[in-house]
């Protein structure tokens, strides 16, 4: 089973999860991480995986502002073993992943983030129990029948308005409607993928995570 990386900066294994082992990456800053960000990848079943470029980049952003970065496949992805469970139990995977975390590094959770479908997944662990940093890019509020959860975060909500994915401009609009209000920065021209525009979004996550830490 994984090990927390105490040496290196990069670790990668399988842990256990609610539905089999789970595939996790561990990328840590070059100083001592002042806390961790578990960040959640795209849709399962349309490609997503702990890979995706955009999951990347704000991992990336995460351990340059001083945080132990944690990606991770959802179940029936990669190594991770289980069966696509509509959003429910890939939530159970993302506390899973958290929980494993805490416990292997005794760091404390800064943020939680993820992109498009696990932007969605972000949304709902973060509601159970909030988390001090959110940051969702490509949020997708179609995934929710009912009103949007508001959990007592500070969340930064990313969104390309030019996003032919998802219905970004309901999308838009259910987030801003939310109170206490969300920080909703658009990437004028981005598309879903943010093709061209991975450098803005890993200044914005810096610039919203950096603010942990003050």
């Amino acid at each position: 089973m994984l090990e927390w990386p105490d040496d290196k900066n990069r670790a990668s294994g399988l842990i256990q999860g609610p539905a089999g082992e789970l595939q996790v990456d561990v990328d840590l800053p070059d100083a001592t991480p002042r806390g961790l960000a578990v960040i959640c990848h795209p849709h399962p079943q349309q490609g997503g995986t702990k890979d995706n470029k955009v999951v990347f980049m704000m991992a990336r952003a995460a351990t340059m502002a001083g945080l132990a970065a944690v990606r991770f496949n959802f179940r029936g992805v990669g190594q991770s073993e289980g069966a696509y469970d509509a959003g429910v139990g890939e939530v159970d995977d993302a506390a899973a992943v958290r929980d494993w975390a805490l416990k292997a590094s005794g760091l404390s959770l800064a943020a939680l983030a993820g992109f498009s479908f696990g932007s969605a997944v972000a949304l709902r662990l973060a509601d159970r129990d909030a988390p001090p940093r959110l940051v969702t890019v490509g949020f997708p509020s179609a995934y929710f029948d009912a009103a949007l959860p508001r959990p007592d975060t500070d969340w930064l909500a990313i969104f390309g308005d030019d996003d032919d994915v998802i219905d970004v401009d309901a999308s838009i609009a259910a987030v801003r409607a939310l109170e206490p209000s969300v920080d909703v920065q658009i990437l004028e021209g981005a598309g879903h993928f943010l093709h061209g525009r991975l450098t803005d979004l890993r200044k914005r996550v810096i610039a919203h995570l950096d603010e942990a830490g003050k």
